[in-house]
Protein backbone atom coordinates (compact mmCIF):
# COMPACT_ATOMS: atom_id res chain seq x y z
CA UNK A 1 0.00 0.00 0.00
CA UNK A 2 1.57 3.25 -0.70
CA UNK A 3 1.59 6.49 1.52
CA UNK A 4 -1.02 8.70 0.84
CA UNK A 5 -0.29 12.50 -0.07
CA UNK A 6 0.81 14.64 2.68
CA UNK A 7 -0.82 18.37 2.58
CA UNK A 8 1.35 20.99 2.49
CA UNK A 9 -0.29 23.35 4.23
CA UNK A 10 -2.04 22.65 7.93
CA UNK A 11 -5.74 22.60 8.04
CA UNK A 12 -7.70 25.73 9.11
CA UNK A 13 -11.17 24.76 10.14
CA UNK A 14 -14.29 27.65 10.83
CA UNK A 15 -14.89 28.33 14.16
CA UNK A 16 -18.83 27.37 13.76
CA UNK A 17 -17.16 24.02 13.90
CA UNK A 18 -16.05 24.06 17.45
CA UNK A 19 -19.30 22.61 18.70
CA UNK A 20 -19.93 19.79 16.89
CA UNK A 21 -15.58 18.59 17.32
CA UNK A 22 -16.49 19.56 21.24
CA UNK A 23 -19.46 16.78 20.88
CA UNK A 24 -17.63 14.68 18.47
CA UNK A 25 -14.81 14.47 21.14
CA UNK A 26 -16.58 14.02 24.03
CA UNK A 27 -18.43 10.89 22.41
CA UNK A 28 -14.91 9.47 21.52
CA UNK A 29 -13.46 10.12 24.64
CA UNK A 30 -17.00 8.16 26.41
CA UNK A 31 -15.74 5.27 23.80
CA UNK A 32 -12.43 4.94 24.38
CA UNK A 33 -13.15 5.11 27.91
CA UNK A 34 -15.45 1.80 27.75
CA UNK A 35 -12.94 -0.11 25.37
CA UNK A 36 -10.02 0.95 27.83
CA UNK A 37 -12.11 -0.77 30.65
CA UNK A 38 -12.69 -3.87 28.30
CA UNK A 39 -9.29 -4.18 27.31
CA UNK A 40 -8.05 -4.67 31.58
CA UNK A 41 -10.39 -7.95 31.54
CA UNK A 42 -8.17 -9.46 28.65
CA UNK A 43 -4.98 -11.77 28.98
CA UNK A 44 -2.13 -8.23 28.65
CA UNK A 45 0.88 -7.91 29.32
CA UNK A 46 1.80 -6.73 32.65
CA UNK A 47 3.11 -2.98 32.03
CA UNK A 48 0.00 -2.42 29.52
CA UNK A 49 -2.10 -3.84 32.49
CA UNK A 50 -0.40 -1.21 34.68
CA UNK A 51 -0.94 1.49 31.58
CA UNK A 52 -4.97 0.69 31.37
CA UNK A 53 -5.61 1.75 34.41
CA UNK A 54 -3.85 5.30 34.42
CA UNK A 55 -5.28 5.62 30.78
CA UNK A 56 -8.73 4.44 32.08
CA UNK A 57 -8.58 7.53 34.68
CA UNK A 58 -6.98 10.41 32.08
CA UNK A 59 -10.16 9.05 30.15
CA UNK A 60 -13.10 9.65 33.02
CA UNK A 61 -10.89 12.96 33.48
CA UNK A 62 -11.31 13.94 29.99
CA UNK A 63 -14.52 12.82 29.81
CA UNK A 64 -15.81 14.82 32.50
CA UNK A 65 -14.06 18.45 31.12
CA UNK A 66 -15.98 17.64 27.81
CA UNK A 67 -19.13 16.94 29.90
CA UNK A 68 -19.02 20.26 31.76
CA UNK A 69 -17.67 22.22 27.93
CA UNK A 70 -20.97 20.66 26.13
CA UNK A 71 -23.56 21.11 29.25
CA UNK A 72 -24.76 17.33 29.20
CA UNK A 73 -23.05 14.09 30.22
CA UNK A 74 -22.24 11.24 27.64
CA UNK A 75 -23.97 8.38 27.45
CA UNK A 76 -23.33 5.65 29.66
CA UNK A 77 -22.98 1.63 28.52
CA UNK A 78 -24.34 -0.93 31.14
CA UNK A 79 -22.34 -3.51 28.83
CA UNK A 80 -18.92 -3.39 27.94
CA UNK A 81 -17.50 -3.53 24.13
CA UNK A 82 -16.45 -6.43 22.54
CA UNK A 83 -12.74 -6.25 21.99
CA UNK A 84 -10.37 -9.10 20.65
CA UNK A 85 -9.37 -11.98 22.95
CA UNK A 86 -5.70 -11.70 21.52
CA UNK A 87 -3.09 -9.04 22.71
CA UNK A 88 -1.79 -8.74 19.25
CA UNK A 89 -5.42 -7.97 17.53
CA UNK A 90 -6.11 -6.08 21.02
CA UNK A 91 -3.11 -3.89 21.31
CA UNK A 92 -4.42 -3.06 16.89
CA UNK A 93 -7.21 -1.98 17.64
CA UNK A 94 -6.53 0.13 20.51
CA UNK A 95 -3.69 2.10 18.54
CA UNK A 96 -5.76 2.57 15.91
CA UNK A 97 -8.54 4.29 17.96
CA UNK A 98 -6.33 6.31 19.67
CA UNK A 99 -4.43 7.45 16.31
CA UNK A 100 -7.72 8.29 15.30
CA UNK A 101 -8.87 10.37 18.69
CA UNK A 102 -5.12 12.45 18.41
CA UNK A 103 -6.55 13.61 15.13
CA UNK A 104 -9.34 15.04 16.21
CA UNK A 105 -7.56 16.29 18.76
CA UNK A 106 -4.99 17.87 16.83
CA UNK A 107 -8.20 19.35 15.00
CA UNK A 108 -10.07 20.63 18.25
CA UNK A 109 -6.76 22.34 19.61
CA UNK A 110 -6.79 24.33 16.19
CA UNK A 111 -9.80 26.50 17.59
CA UNK A 112 -9.39 25.87 21.45
CA UNK A 113 -5.29 25.95 22.02
CA UNK A 114 -6.16 25.98 25.53
CA UNK A 115 -6.89 22.25 25.02
CA UNK A 116 -3.33 21.35 24.60
CA UNK A 117 -3.10 19.24 27.21
CA UNK A 118 -5.19 16.78 25.67
CA UNK A 119 -3.58 16.58 22.45
CA UNK A 120 -0.56 15.86 25.13
CA UNK A 121 -2.45 13.04 26.78
CA UNK A 122 -3.08 11.46 23.20
CA UNK A 123 0.24 11.67 22.06
CA UNK A 124 1.43 9.72 24.80
CA UNK A 125 -1.39 7.22 24.80
CA UNK A 126 -0.80 6.49 20.94
CA UNK A 127 3.22 6.22 22.11
CA UNK A 128 2.61 3.89 24.36
CA UNK A 129 0.69 1.57 21.83
CA UNK A 130 3.13 1.96 19.03
CA UNK A 131 5.67 0.93 21.79
CA UNK A 132 3.80 -2.28 22.30
CA UNK A 133 3.05 -2.90 18.87
CA UNK A 134 7.13 -2.68 17.62
CA UNK A 135 7.10 -5.04 20.32
CA UNK A 136 5.15 -7.92 18.88
CA UNK A 137 6.31 -7.13 15.08
CA UNK A 138 9.99 -7.51 16.75
CA UNK A 139 8.71 -11.28 18.08
CA UNK A 140 8.27 -12.25 14.84
CA UNK A 141 6.14 -15.55 14.49
CA UNK A 142 2.18 -15.62 14.81
CA UNK A 143 1.70 -12.68 16.72
CA UNK A 144 3.12 -10.37 14.58
CA UNK A 145 0.98 -12.19 11.31
CA UNK A 146 -1.91 -11.85 13.64
CA UNK A 147 -1.04 -8.03 14.49
CA UNK A 148 -0.70 -6.92 10.53
CA UNK A 149 -3.53 -9.03 9.46
CA UNK A 150 -5.35 -7.06 12.20
CA UNK A 151 -4.00 -3.40 10.67
CA UNK A 152 -4.84 -4.36 7.32
CA UNK A 153 -8.45 -5.24 8.06
CA UNK A 154 -8.72 -1.91 10.38
CA UNK A 155 -7.54 0.26 7.86
CA UNK A 156 -9.99 -1.05 4.77
CA UNK A 157 -12.96 -0.01 7.96
CA UNK A 158 -11.21 3.22 8.79
CA UNK A 159 -12.27 5.86 5.52
CA UNK A 160 -15.78 4.65 6.13
CA UNK A 161 -15.32 5.34 9.82
CA UNK A 162 -13.98 8.90 9.41
CA UNK A 163 -16.51 9.91 7.11
CA UNK A 164 -19.07 9.10 9.52
CA UNK A 165 -17.79 10.73 12.02
CA UNK A 166 -17.66 14.07 10.00
CA UNK A 167 -20.64 14.17 9.70
CA UNK A 168 -21.90 17.51 10.32
CA UNK A 169 -22.96 20.87 8.10
CA UNK A 170 -20.48 22.37 9.69
CA UNK A 171 -17.35 20.72 7.75
CA UNK A 172 -19.41 20.81 4.40
CA UNK A 173 -16.85 22.90 2.99
CA UNK A 174 -14.13 21.01 4.65
CA UNK A 175 -14.51 17.38 4.98
CA UNK A 176 -13.07 16.26 1.83
CA UNK A 177 -10.13 17.80 3.02
CA UNK A 178 -10.26 16.80 6.73
CA UNK A 179 -10.66 13.34 6.35
CA UNK A 180 -7.41 12.96 3.68
CA UNK A 181 -5.88 14.55 6.17
CA UNK A 182 -6.42 12.39 9.01
CA UNK A 183 -6.21 9.12 6.61
CA UNK A 184 -2.88 10.54 5.54
CA UNK A 185 -1.57 10.74 9.56
CA UNK A 186 -3.20 7.60 10.41
CA UNK A 187 -1.69 5.52 7.40
CA UNK A 188 1.46 7.07 8.23
CA UNK A 189 1.36 6.37 11.78
CA UNK A 190 0.37 2.74 10.71
CA UNK A 191 3.67 2.19 7.98
CA UNK A 192 6.47 3.48 10.04
CA UNK A 193 4.97 1.22 12.85
CA UNK A 194 5.33 -2.11 10.60
CA UNK A 195 1.89 -2.60 10.53
CA UNK A 196 1.49 -1.73 6.86
CA UNK A 197 3.94 -1.79 3.74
Amino acid sequence: MSPLHDHAEPLCLPPECEPFLLERFLKAEAMALWAVRAAQLRDVPANVQAFLKQHEADEEEHLQHFETLVGYQSWGREVLPTVPQQWSSLAVLLFGYEALGLEFARLLVGLRPDMQSIVDDEETHVAFFEQEIRKLLAGGGGEADQARISARSWWKKLPRTVDRYLQDPSLDACRADVASAMLVAIQRRFIDAGLLN
